[in-house]
């Protein structure tokens, strides 16, 4: 068992390893990008990643102060679902409303893997492979589709 100041350090130290293991791969457009803090480049988007318990996932959250603006750009990233299975290769969970931490009206996509620990070096391969993967083609589908919302 690790004392919080252990795991604090532990979980930090992955998400650099991640990091620095994800700094030589290009964008989808060819630039040099922060995958750990994607700038997704549109207002009320960002990519999230997460590991909570034993799981692990890859969000995309729509978060817009304008309940009918929230609406409508849910709408439109709905009829891009079969194109984000498509380029993904994964089926994504699609939760039209959600109360994040701050209390915040939000709209998560996202994919999640179970059974994977922070704070066991020996899940950190799985861990980083999903995170790449998904990280990966999430980036090429959005470099092909933000217009959409740029609007």
């Amino acid at each position: 068992m690790y004392s919080k100041q252990e795991a604090s350090l532990l979980n930090q130290e992955f998400w650099t390893t991640l990091g620095q293991y994800m700094a030589p791969i290009p964008s989808a457009e060819g630039q040099k990008i922060n995958w750990i803090n994607y700038k997704t480049g549109v207002r009320h988007f960002r990519f999230l990643l997460r590991i909570n318990d034993k799981t692990a996932s890859v969000a995309i959250e729509l978060s817009h102060k304008d309940p009918e603006e929230q609406e409508i750009n849910y709408k439109k990233f709905l009829l891009l679902k079969p194109t984000l299975i498509e380029a993904t290769g994964v089926t994504w969970h699609w939760s039209k409303l959600e109360i994040d931490e701050q209390g915040k009206l939000t709209s998560l996509v996202s994919v999640s893997q179970p059974n994977l620990v922070v704070l066991n070096k020996n899940d950190w391969p799985a861990l980083i492979s999903f995170f790449k993967s998904h990280l990966v083609a999430l980036d090429k589908f959005w470099c092909e589709h933000k217009f959409v919302f740029e609007m």
